[in-house]
């Protein structure tokens, strides 16, 4: 397995097959207009290597944020990426002042129901041309 290099950009790890997931990846990617957040698949070689890299359990299934050399999981990832988009969505950063032991149980009740609410697709979501270069596919690629 090729080594991943350091991150240049923050990276948004997620489930590429859940419904819900696209739709907050896609929402992220219409108000990041710095083009600073990148994206990657939990399932994509990337994502797999990632995982391994920063110690992510197996068990997290839902949105990881690599930012600054550090995995984030479960709220307070999804609340980071905040810090990233366009106002008034940067405005839910400001809920990172909620301690984990509150938000978390909340976050998970959420991802464990994900796939019943909104349905899971059978294979990860392809971009369009212009938003594929805000994705990672494997070690190689440039965007990072």
């Amino acid at each position: 397995m090729m080594e991943v290099p350091e991150l240049k950009n923050p990276l948004v790890l997620f489930d590429g097959v859940c419904n819900y997931c696209n739709t907050m990846v896609n929402f992220a990617i219409r108000n990041d207009s710095s083009r600073k957040l990148r994206f990657a698949t939990l399932q994509s070689p990337i994502g797999l290597q990632l995982r391994k890299k920063y110690n992510v359990p197996a068990s997290v299934d839902s949105v990881v944020f690599i930012e600054e050399g550090k995995a984030h999981i479960y709220a307070h990832a999804a609340l980071r990426i905040c810090k990233y988009l366009d106002w008034p969505a940067r405005a839910l950063y400001g809920l990172i002042i909620i301690p984990s032991f509150i938000c978390n149980p909340i976050y998970k009740w959420i991802a464990k129901n994900r796939y019943k609410w909104f349905g899971k697709k059978e294979s990860c979501m392809i971009p369009t041309a212009e938003v594929k270069t805000l994705f990672m596919e494997d070690a190689a690629d440039e965007n990072r």
